[in-house]
């Protein structure tokens, strides 16, 4: 595993040779960003990493400066999660940066509205946040529901914020007019 600053603070990713086994979303400490790593790669051990995952990291820090990315064709160490958990990451990968999905379309392109709870449940679980970039799914009508991410809800339309998928608001905007972030 690797840790590293962002904007947002510490974050971290796991790998197994060319696939990512998890990401840690940033925290406020290394200790909090190490901890949420070993839940899904117990064992890991901070070492430096190779060029390609070296290049995610850069990728994931300037995503929280605001810099475009894309994951689409990082590799992801997914095939010991359940195929229902795999195809809702699939479909969230597919949105495109400054663009929103909700639980229930997510849902209805897996054939049943009523699979919404299941679709929040899967990206709950998600070991992937950024590369499976679960905090482009919003409920119903836009709301900012279920991001169990550090930060919470706050941290998911700052992301968005950053990304385009939501206008600024007046906290946004420092002295002379320019955007925070």
């Amino acid at each position: 595993m690797h840790l590293f600053n962002t904007a947002f603070g510490v974050a971290g990713l796991a790998w197994r040779g060319e696939l990512i086994v998890a990401v840690s979303f940033p925290e406020g400490a290394e200790s909090a960003a190490a901890a949420r790593l070993k839940k899904h790669a117990p064992g890991a051990v901070e070492k430096t990493p190779p060029p390609a995952i070296g290049k995610i990291c850069d990728e994931i820090a300037g995503l929280f400066k605001g810099a475009p990315s894309d994951f689409t064709g990082v590799g992801l160490d997914e095939e010991s999660y359940p195929a229902f958990d795999r195809e809702v990451w699939r479909l969230t990968r597919a949105i495109p940066a400054g663009k929103l999905k909700t639980y229930g379309e997510l849902a209805k392109a897996l054939g049943d509205v009523a699979f919404s709870r299941r679709v929040g449940q899967a990206l709950g679980r998600n070991p992937f946040p950024l590369i499976v970039p679960c905090h482009r799914v919003v409920g119903a009508g836009g709301a900012m529901t279920g991001f169990s991410a550090a930060g919470g809800v706050d941290a998911k339309r700052r992301l968005l914020k950053i990304e385009g998928a939501l206008a600024p608001d007046l906290f946004d905007l420092g002295a002379n007019g320019s955007r925070n972030r």
